[in-house]
């Protein structure tokens, strides 16, 4: 039906609202219509357009199976899915199985019958197209923001939230949630699967830190999932183990001349595209309209390649929301992108350049201009706030379209092009600007300093006429040769200077009424057309009335009263090309839905002495259905005319023959502008309602009139019952394609309604088209085009006396009777008999009647009230005769009473208005207005009641208010008042708030603890303080030391102190600190990441760790110097405790300290803050000449290394606490002295195997590798620290002997003991008697045990390394060991290497 069509713009912040099938073709939502492009050409071109859907579409999605690819699904906010079939264009099947709006959709790529949608209440339901089947799962609690079905498994659907979690259910398994993945902060915005159907071709590993989200999803095989969030972070899952392997940060990308706009990230929409053909790359928006591809398998900081940047201009200008690829037949991959710019951009991936942009519309259509200069300009004014210049005659391009939008900030509903200069175009907007812009450079526009007050309706340039214009002096001066004239909704028409806009305009009634000597009041103008020659201007009315001036003094020369209703349209007939019969006609367009055709000619070129009144067309064009809207003369025919209409059709009319020659119904809703083609005489140009400006050939339409209105039949019928002395129009003959004709010799009453639009659906709100209004004084009326029909009307109050009032509306007979009945009544002493006034029949009477008529009159009107549900009435009646207690007691008991009774009621008494305020209290109680009856109370001084209410409604913070405000300082009430919101508040996890209530309560231990439950860091060191500051120490130090300890487990040392340090009573929690950080700074250069925010005395130094310790502790922690020639006292001088009773204090507070047990799963920060505070202990006891406590504190230490410890850190920790223990006194008891010995000998374990790590590799040939002179020497000096004799202990070997035969004789009997159970179930053949007997093994285990019992305990309780395996290592490393200890070890291996894995490893070295 059309050539080329600007669509109405993609719907926004939806997560699908395009898709394109296999076969190229792209559609998209746009309000509730979905267009059809094809864009498998080199440029696209509109196939359609989708109507059905009665809300706004929010998911478009194609089957992508080849035998279904011309089949789509479509959603909508209010619930539908719709099938289609995009070849016919019909809806298939339709769905509504949703409550909520969707929010997602998706046809599964697998499999051609299942589409998967979800709605923002969280629902997925699963729609089987060949079955009509629905299935609906509830799977999380959240409102669905995006969702898609993975191309490998068909049951598998990834499912986007609003909160950032994504869920991966199983639509098989009832939507069961088999996995979980969390790591996005905000809305989840799109989900893509990788196209590779695993997760081994991309090599991507998870990131650190990453927990496994949920349990396995079976035997399936996982493949990679992207997401992209508004916490502008892209993330990529592997779904087989449910953890992300890569995060992409959205970089700003600044652009060519601007800064970087801060605001950017709030307005982010992160959509992503993972293209079949390019596995490792991504495709994501980026923050202002960027595309960019991302190389997944690049690392760095610049892993991405900006979309378009070839040259400038090519990226969308502001956030994009969909895309979508497809592959041509070629093999070239294509992705179309749709943005908030309101453009459509298809892109080729091969070299990421823009192919073509296809410009679309935001708004109505309500104005359309082509350039008298430059041919082919077509300019749009647009209800998005937007003007656009679309070069319709581009070679290259088809649209072409520049967007002006600067100094614009309402919808633009006129424009006018300047006669002569080019690019110069005239706008004027809905919320009365007047501006020029200038398109072909890039200044902004300039705007009139002279507003109006409503919506400009129409531009014009004319000749410039007083006191703008002088005649030939002012062209002297170099004045414009045009003006602007410009008409609005207020009816005024003003003269803009355009030379000089920041000047006043004129207003044209000054002028009218001062040549045509005007008394009365104009009625508001509506329109306006110069004659093309600027002799001659038609002004309309809001009246129907046009009036004729001739410039340029505007003298009247005629009016013409043939429209009764709202002038929209008027045009001239051009005059260039035209016959001279021609150049006086004007074409009319009102909301009487006729155009009529007046013959001026002879009027203007003759004009009379007085206006003449023309009541009589020159010809009528009947056929419309509503109101006209726009009209343009064809520039290549004679007396050919184009029309647009709320019929929602486009005619063009033969005006000489009253012929309608074509109609056109490509629109979906009613039009508003119509332009002809300046260079093709078969081509109209219209715009309307639909948001779409559409070019279409008048010789290609199949109708040739508008259908035919059902309103329209109604309105003849009506006009036929009215019997109407003037004619109306013959009757109507149908034709083949069913539309109405007229014999063209009369038209339809002038007094007719508007008849209904054959237009779709209603626009959403904000896009509803601005209404022509009359001025103020004058008549309400149905007002221009860009009205809509179905305004909504004022409702009528409902009378107070409705009794009486309806006896007014009797019979004529009836009425006069009333007259005869009230005139005896008031002069005759006897009334008629029956006859009362102001009851029964005669109840209307008692308002002309007396007092006591009147009062009867308003105690009927009452009872029909109360009757009828109406007690508001019925109270003022009451109140107007004076009975004020009734009308609150009747108001009260019906629930009506108001603000208004309350304000009156004093004039009762104080007794009738506090009852009724308590009354008022309970009814707004009632009605949940709790602060309204709060406040009533307080007017009666019922204080304690008025917070007692707030506080039972939960209104916490209003009641405390109040209670602060009005009762005394000390009162209970504010306390219990406080208590029971923090009560509330901590339920609810406010901990901050409870605090504070509870502060001010006076209870600030539960500050403390309320402030304490958030567990943090941050919050523990505030609830230490508080507590602190209150006065409360235990609970101070308590929570001191649990902040502390979390900071130090963060490695946040200083912090930790910092903590500590306002407390006196925790310095022996400092000292283990200190000890902590110590060792962990030791460990820097082993394991990096144990480096923290520690202390300059932390760093690594001299000495070991006893001496580093004291250092700290008196120089930076206070603690005193002992002097080793004190005494033992515990007290000085003056009573207090001496350095020494200090110390021995504070270890006995640190051996009360616990300690977790022993496990191997521990974090190591924990592990070294458990041996730091053994360390701790030793140290106090080193300070107080302690060496047996020191020893056996070292090796409790080391004991936590042996279990929860990775081998560096063991070897680098074993040689600092072996370095600690040669301070150990060698006079100490056996116990301590097997301690420091087995702790040696731990350190030389760990040394040996370094040694044994640094041997070289053997060649192959029996020969070592030689290894360089640094190795060589490193290897020297292990192997002279090597302290062989501590692990070559012979006791501890022959204990280690006794502890493995233990261990194999308990095996053997485990093993018997089995073997005997199934030999009860299977006896076991004869001569299959085991070797061993029970009793055999159980005598030898005895034996065992009498031996491992008389080795002493030292032996066991301070175990050391494994003698055996020691000297095998020894062994191995042959001459780096002297000969004496391998000697030994070979002794040692021979004599206790028992069991045959020892027996097969030594068999080398014992021959």
């Amino acid at each position: 039906m059309h050539e080329r069509l600007l669509p109405a713009s993609p719907n926004w912040y939806c997560s699908r609202c395009c898709d394109v099938s296999s076969g190229g073709l792209l559609g998209f939502g746009a309000k509730n219509f979905i267009y059809l492009i094809d864009v498998s050409a080199a440029t696209c071109s509109t196939q359609g357009l989708l109507v059905g859907h009665k809300g706004l579409v929010s998911g478009v999605s194609f089957c992508q199976d080849v035998t279904q690819s011309h089949i789509c699904a479509s959603a909508s906010v209010d619930g539908v899915i719709l099938f289609w079939d995009t070849k016919t264009r019909s809806v298939l099947r339709e769905r509504a199985a949703h409550q909520s709006a969707i929010s997602a959709l998706h046809w599964s790529p697998l499999d051609k019958n299942l589409v998967v949608s979800g709605d923002e209440k969280g629902i997925v339901v699963c729609h089987w197209y060949n079955t009509g089947d629905t299935a609906s799962f509830f799977p999380e609690p959240r409102s669905i923001i995006c969702l898609t079905c993975s191309p490998h498994n068909w049951n598998t659907v990834a499912v986007g939230y609003k909160d950032g979690m994504i869920a991966l259910i199983d639509v098989s398994k009832k939507g069961e949630v088999t996995r979980r993945l969390r790591g996005h902060d905000d809305d989840i915005h799109s989900l893509v699967w990788s196209p590779l159907a695993d997760e081994d071709a991309l090599h991507l590993r998870a990131e650190a830190g990453d927990a496994s989200n949920g349990p396995s999803a079976g035997e399936e095989k996982g493949c990679y999932l992207a997401s992209g969030s508004k916490d502008q972070t892209v993330r990529i899952w592997s779904t087989a183990t449910g953890k992300g392997v890569s995060t992409l940060k959205l970089p700003f990308v600044k652009r060519r001349g601007s800064a970087v706009d801060p605001t950017l990230k709030e307005r982010l929409w992160l959509n992503l595209h993972w293209p079949k053909g390019r596995p490792a790359r991504l495709v994501s928006s980026c923050f202002s309209g960027e595309l960019l591809m991302w190389d997944l398998t690049r690392t760095g900081k610049q892993r991405w390649t900006l979309f378009g940047s070839s040259s400038e201009g090519q990226n969308h200008s502001r956030i994009v929301f969909n895309t979508a690829g497809f592959t041509l037949p070629d093999g070239r991959e294509l992705l179309v992108s749709t943005s908030l710019d309101r453009e459509v951009k298809c892109w080729d991936l091969a070299d990421l350049d823009c192919r073509w942009t296809l410009p679309t519309l935001g708004g109505f259509v309500y104005s359309s201009a082509f350039s008298p200069v430059a041919r082919g300009c077509l300019a749009l004014g647009v209800g998005d706030n937007m003007i656009r210049v679309w070069n319709t005659l581009s070679a290259h391009n088809p649209y072409d379209a520049r967007c002006f939008w600067q100094g614009i900030k309402s919808k633009v509903t006129a424009l006018a092009w300047h006669p002569k200069r080019e690019g110069t175009l005239a706008f004027g907007t809905d919320d009365g600007k007047v501006g020029i812009y200038e398109v072909f450079s890039s200044k902004p526009p300039q705007i009139s300093s002279s507003y109006h007050k409503k919506t400009v309706y129409s531009l014009a340039w004319g000749p410039p006429l007083p006191p703008m214009s002088f005649g030939a002096a002012a062209a002297a001066e170099g004045k414009a040769s045009h003006s602007l004239y410009s008409c609005a909704g207020e009816g005024v028409i003003l003269q803009h200077q355009p030379t000089d806009l920041s000047g006043d305009a004129c207003d044209l009634d000054k002028l009218i009424r001062q040549t045509n000597d005007i008394k009365h009041k104009l009625s508001p103008h509506t329109d306006l057309s110069w004659k093309p020659d600027g002799k001659v201007v038609a002004i309309g009315n809001e009246d129907g009335c046009i009036d004729i001036y001739r410039a340029p003094s505007l003298k009247l020369v005629c009016s013409i009263q043939q429209h009764h209703k709202v002038i929209n349209a008027l045009r001239w007939h051009p005059e260039d090309n035209a016959p001279p019969e021609l150049h006086g006609l004007l074409a009319s367009g009102s909301c009487n839905a006729i155009v009529y055709v007046h013959d001026l000619r002879r009027l203007i070129e003759n004009p009379p002495e007085k206006p003449s009144v023309l009541t009589e067309p020159y010809r009528r064009l009947c056929g419309h259905t509503n109101k006209i809207t726009g009209l343009a003369w064809s520039p290549h025919h004679s007396a050919r005319l184009a029309s647009a209409s709320y019929d929602g059709t486009a005619q063009v009319w033969d005006v000489e023959q009253e012929a309608a020659l074509c109609n056109y119904r490509g629109h979906v809703g009613y039009l508003l502008s119509v332009h002809w083609s300046p260079v093709d005489p078969d081509v109209i140009w219209t715009g309307g309602k639909d948001f779409t400006v559409q070019e279409w050939r008048v010789s290609k339409q199949e109708f040739t009139k508008p259908p035919k209105g059902k309103k329209m039949v109604d309105l003849k019928e009506k006009a036929k019952q009215k019997k109407k002395s003037k004619k109306s129009t013959d009757a109507a003959s149908p034709e083949a394609n069913g539309e109405h004709v007229t014999n063209g010799q009369g038209a339809p009453d002038e007094a007719e309604e508007d008849v209904g639009s054959t237009g779709g659906p209603v626009p959403p709100p904000g896009s509803s088209a601005p209404q022509r209004k009359c001025a103020p004084g004058a008549k309400s009326k149905d007002k221009q085009a860009f009205a809509d029909s179905t305004a909504l009307k004022r409702k009528k109050a409902r009378s107070v006396l409705p009794l009486s009032t309806s006896m007014d509306h009797r019979p004529k007979e009836d009425l006069l009777q009333d007259c005869l009945t009230l005139a005896s009544i008031t002069h005759d002493a006897a009334p008629p008999a029956g006859c009362v006034a102001g009851q029964g029949e005669h109840v209307h009477l008692g308002l002309f009647s007396d007092r006591a008529a009147l009062h009867r009159m308003f105690r009927a009107e009452e009872e029909a009230h109360v009757e009828g549900g109406h007690v508001e009435s019925a109270v003022y009646l009451r109140l107007w005769s004076g009975d004020l207690e009734g009308a609150l007691r009747l108001a009260a008991e019906r629930g009506e009473l108001s603000d208004h009774l309350i304000a009156v009621a004093p004039a009762a008494g104080y007794a009738v208005w506090s009852d009724a305020v308590q009354r008022y209290v309970k009814q707004l109680c009632l009605q949940e207005q709790h602060v309204k009856a709060a406040a009533y109370l307080l007017a009666i001084d019922r204080v304690d009641q008025a917070v007692q209410l707030l506080h039972s409604h939960k209104l916490h913070r209003e009641a405390i208010a109040l209670a602060k405000a009005r009762l005394p300082a000390d009162d209970p009430v504010l306390k219990e008042l406080y208590t029971s919101w923090a009560v509330t508040l901590e339920k609810d996890g406010h901990f901050s708030a409870a605090a504070k209530c509870y502060i001010a309560a006076g209870a600030s231990f539960d500050a403390a603890k309320a402030i304490a439950r958030k567990n943090d860091v941050t919050s523990l060191r505030t609830a230490a303080r508080l507590a602190s500051a209150a006065g409360e120490v235990s609970l101070a130090e308590s929570l001191a030391s649990r902040c502390a300890k979390d900071s130090a487990a963060a490695r946040d040392w200083v912090a930790a102190q910092e903590v500590l340090s306002s407390h006196r009573g925790l310095l022996v929690h400092r000292l283990h600190l200190s000890v902590a950080e110590l060792l962990c700074a030791s460990l820097a250069d082993v394991l990096p990441e144990m480096r923290g925010v520690g202390h300059a005395w932390a760093a690594p130094g001299s000495g070991g760790i006893l001496e580093r310790a004291r250092h700290v502790w008196t120089q930076h922690l206070g603690v005193p110097p002992v002097d080793s020639d004190a005494g033992h006292g515990h007290l000085d001088a003056r009573g207090h405790l001496d350095a020494r009773g200090h110390l021995s204090a504070l270890l006995v507070e640190l051996q009360d300290v616990e300690s977790p047990p022993h496990s191997a799963s521990l974090p190591l920060t924990q592990v070294l803050l458990c041996l730091s505070r053994h360390v701790a202990r030793g140290v106090l006891s080193w300070l107080l000449d302690d060496s047996g406590t020191l020893a056996k504190e070292l090796w409790l230490a080391a004991a936590w290394l042996r279990e929860a410890a990775d081998f560096r850190v063991s070897a680098a920790l074993f040689g600092i606490l072996a370095a600690a223990s040669e301070e150990v006194d060698c006079n100490v008891d056996g116990e301590a002295r097997a301690a420091a010995d087995s702790l040696r000998a731990w350190a030389a374990y760990h040394r040996l195997y370094r040694l044994w790590w640094r041997r070289p590799a053997d060649d192959g040939n029996g020969l070592q590798a030689q290894g360089s002179p640094e190795e060589e020497e490193e290897e020297s000096q292990l192997s002279g620290e090597l302290d062989v004799s501590s692990l070559l202990s012979e006791p501890h070997a022959a204990c280690q002997a006794e502890q493995r035969a233990m261990e194999d004789l308990q095996k053997r009997l485990a093993l018997m003991v089995a073997r005997h159970g199934r030999d009860q179930e299977q006896p076991t053949e004869a001569g299959g008697q085991p070797k061993d007997t029970f009793l055999s093994l159980t005598s030898e285990m005895a034996k065992h045990q009498r031996q491992l019992a008389d080795i002493p305990d030292t032996i066991k309780l301070y175990p050391r390394p494994d003698v055996a395996e020691c000297c095998l290592v020894l062994l191995h490393l042959g001459s780096l060991v002297p000969e004496s200890p391998r000697r030994d070890a070979k002794n040692l291996l021979g004599k206790y290497g028992t069991g045959p894995t020892l027996s097969k490893a030594s068999r080398p070295f014992l021959g």
